[in-house]
């Protein structure tokens, strides 16, 4: 059974910074491309970064060089750095893993809150 499980949200003041964990298990982390999205209240999930089992690294344009995507296979676990931190930052932060079969799996999210 695969499982993720993201941590690292918080409130955080605008300028701030975090940093959000994903451990995953039940799947070969080494293997997968992870990818981490938000998902801002009344607005549609989106993807923010992802790193593939070779690291290349793809970023969305609008998160203008604040984040910071990086994973440790010894770990089993993905991080996104997060700096200069935004009141539009405030999301729900998911992080997404899909297998070999091609089914998606998803932590639960951990919710970021930026006050200005």
């Amino acid at each position: 059974q695969v499982h993720l499980v993201e941590s690292g949200g918080g409130l955080v003041q605008a300028g701030g910074s975090l940093r959000l964990s994903c451990t995953a298990s039940g799947i070969t982390f080494s293997t997968r491309t992870i990818g981490w999205y938000r998902q801002a209240p009344g607005k549609q999930r989106e993807v923010v970064a992802t790193i593939s089992s070779d690291g290349t690294i793809n970023y969305v344009d609008s998160i203008e060089g604040r984040f910071t995507i990086s994973r440790d296979n010894a770990k089993n676990t993905a991080y996104l750095q997060i700096s200069s931190l935004k009141p539009e930052d405030t999301a729900v932060y998911y992080c997404k893993v899909r297998s070999g079969a091609g089914t998606n799996y998803w932590g639960q999210g951990t919710q970021v809150t930026v006050s200005s």
